[in-house]
């Protein structure tokens, strides 16, 4: 047997197995044809949060273009990445799936830019994170089920989602919102996610660097040319700029090679750093004070880079931003009208449990970007 096959089958024992599955909170039957995870991937994809991600903004506005990101497809692009490396690992690809097909569900319509006006629009009521309002979705605001809020999601998957940035602090303080969750005792805010979690959210950032360079080339704001000097990057295309004379498929060749260096660098470092911290049970993996899933040094800074540039070339762009003053207009308009006019909007029952102003966000939040035009054009 060979090196990696023996580390790929002591990695195994660090999986989110049935030997430490931690059950669901309102009963929990066993499927004949799927695993506990694979019927979590099946609750999240049928539910109307994940269908909502179809029109909703990654960084342009879901008319700008067909060929754009939206956050669904963001969405399954953190799925596949994350998916592949569980699976070379021995790890539980369907958890890691799982919590990558739900850990975008809490964003507002027009990302980024519709979470900072939402939370400013709600800050004297708690605030609006999309993370803290992913969970909520998960565990109290879908309604499909005649038993239960929420989708009943297997504690392993919540875990994950609830820590994909690690351990989650803000939770505890916005236990009030999340009362379905206080009742989980079997999750520590404090300790470290799965490795199935870290997983998917290191794939969230190879997909979103890699994936927002690819849509900027396209919206022509910047080139190729532009990106050259950037460490990594620029070998790659030193390297494939001999091999492709065709700019489109130039482009994928080095977006696909991008994400080939920075998959392979993650699996490389991650096994070096668990064998280096001698990490031997699970239980090591939840008490490790760091991510142990994590790219190299030498990534991480060129990773760093990467997202300065987006930030000046992209985020900050006139095009993008003339975006995001219109998204806070709109956002904005829509919650100073239906505070006044809520009645038709929000269900009464609603506004009792969770109060006018955080029902309002919350049903903003589930816009999509063609609803929230739509209405706000119909009300101005």
């Amino acid at each position: 047997m060979s090196g990696v096959d023996n580390y790929n089958k002591l990695l195994v024992k660090f999986s989110s197995n049935n030997s430490n599955y931690l059950g669901r909170q309102f009963g929990d039957k066993k499927n004949l044809y799927r695993s506990f995870y694979q019927r979590d991937r099946d609750r999240i994809i049928h539910s109307t949060s994940f269908r909502r991600l179809k029109y909703k903004t990654q960084v342009f506005v879901y008319d700008e273009g067909d060929h754009y990101r939206t956050r669904m497809t963001h969405t399954l692009e953190v799925s596949q990445i994350s998916r592949s490396i569980s699976r070379y690992l021995k790890l539980n690809e369907d958890l890691s799936e799982a919590i990558s097909l739900a850990h975008d569900l809490g964003h507002p319509p027009f990302g980024h830019a519709g979470e900072e006006i939402l939370n400013y629009c709600i800050r004297d009521h708690g605030g609006f994170n999309h993370n803290i309002h992913s969970i909520r979705l998960v565990t109290e605001l879908e309604k499909a089920y005649q038993n239960f809020d929420g989708l009943n999601l297997s504690i392993n998957t919540i875990d994950g989602i609830v820590k994909h940035n690690g351990p989650n602090y803000l939770v505890k303080e916005n236990l009030d919102l999340l009362p379905n969750l206080n009742k989980i005792k079997k999750i520590n805010f404090y300790d470290q996610s799965s490795l199935e979690s870290q997983i998917s959210a290191l794939s969230d950032d190879i997909a979103y660097n890699n994936h927002d360079i690819d849509d900027g080339i396209r919206a022509g704001l910047f080139s190729i040319n532009d990106i050259k000097e950037l460490p990594i990057i620029g070998e790659i295309i030193k390297k494939k700029n001999k091999q492709f004379k065709n700019e489109k498929l130039l482009r994928n060749e080095i977006i696909r090679s991008i994400i080939n260096f920075m998959v392979t660098d993650l699996i490389l470092h991650t096994k070096k750093k668990i064998k280096k911290l001698k990490i031997k049970t699970i239980k090591d993996v939840y008490k490790s004070s760091d991510f142990l899933v994590s790219f190299s040094p030498q990534l991480i800074s060129a990773n760093n880079q990467i997202r300065e540039f987006l930030k000046l070339n992209m985020y900050e762009n006139k095009s993008v931003k003339k975006m995001t003053n219109k998204a806070e207009i709109i956002i904005k308009n829509l919650y100073i009208y239906l505070i006044k006019n809520n009645k038709k909007f929000i269900l009464p029952d609603l506004k009792k449990k969770w109060g006018l102003e955080r029902s309002v966000s919350d049903f903003i939040a589930g816009m999509t970007d063609k609803f929230a035009i739509d209405l706000y054009n119909k009300i101005k």
